[in-house]
């Protein structure tokens, strides 16, 4: 099993982690129904792409 020589520093291991970041969610609004909502979601009212895809109980 391979057992490294030396020990890896700080600032190396920081220069690893470097494009683990935050990203803000995608929002859409819905010109239907007026809100807003995630993309490539259906949203709270059941529309999706303008369209009723859910039943309403």
């Amino acid at each position: 099993m391979a057992v490294p020589a030396r020990r890896t520093s700080k600032t190396k291991k920081a220069l690893r982690r470097t494009n683990y970041k935050m990203t803000a969610p995608t929002v859409s609004f819905d010109e239907t129904t007026g809100d807003y909502h995630h993309s490539h979601r259906v949203s709270l009212k059941g529309y999706y792409k303008g369209r009723k895809v859910t039943k309403e109980a």
